[in-house]
């Protein structure tokens, strides 16, 4: 009983004195891959000041300040991630971790997805902002409320076709969103169909009345 303890305890110290080169060697490439993870993650907050985007945007007034430091931060940030799991998938290859590097693959092929949808929202957001601007100028007119809740409205239209767009390029119900779409865009032309044809009633009339006169002529 005693020497099958021993064989046991025996082995066990085998298997762990083969697994510490492969330990010691992933630990060194994920150690690699924070570093270069975190350098990546400063070139592109340099490129990004270098660039002064965060001030143009401030100068124009399309956006404030600390909203752009959060955007830079979340991107920032994915892409450090990025980095870190492309060095983890060898590191957990060389702990014979297969089964873990399954998920960690699929996770690397969406990342992508997310870092363009993050893109698009500042993209969209700095849309938003500049058609509120455009709109509430080129309305003023018409009074300061007015002009105002046009402005919030084209705004919150484009904030919303932002977060469809988003969330298609994140693979969240993506047919729910392209029905939701569809009827969006049919609401609106159906609005504007019946806006134009009740506005243009009267108008309509004259106009076939006038034809009548000149056919009786």
């Amino acid at each position: 009983m005693l020497l099958e303890v021993n064989q046991i305890f025996l082995r066990f110290w085998i298997k762990f004195i083969d697994f510490l080169p492969d330990f010691f060697g992933g630990l060194l490439i994920l150690f690699l891959g924070l570093v270069v993870a975190a350098i990546i993650k400063n070139i592109f907050l340099i490129i990004f000041r270098f660039l002064k985007i965060d001030i143009i945007f401030t100068k124009t007034k399309i956006l404030e300040k600390h909203i752009i430091s959060v955007w830079k931060e979340i991107l920032s940030e994915v892409i450090r991630w990025t980095i870190i799991i492309l060095f983890l998938i060898p590191t957990l290859e060389a702990w014979h971790l297969s089964k873990a590097t399954t998920v960690l693959n699929q996770l690397l092929f969406y990342l992508p997805n997310v870092i363009v949808a993050i893109i698009i929202g500042f993209v969209g957001l700095v849309i938003a902002n500049l058609t509120y601007n455009v709109v509430k100028h080129g309305t003023k007119t018409l009074g300061g409320l007015s002009a105002t809740i046009l402005a919030g409205t084209a705004k919150i239209m484009v904030l919303f076709f932002t977060v469809l767009v988003v969330l298609n390029q994140l693979g969240v119900a993506q047919d729910l969103i392209r029905i939701l779409f569809t009827g969006i865009v049919a609401m609106f032309v159906l609005a504007f169909g019946l806006a134009f044809g009740l506005g243009g009633k009267d108008l309509a009339k004259e106009i076939l009345e006038e034809i009548k006169r000149s056919l009786k002529k």
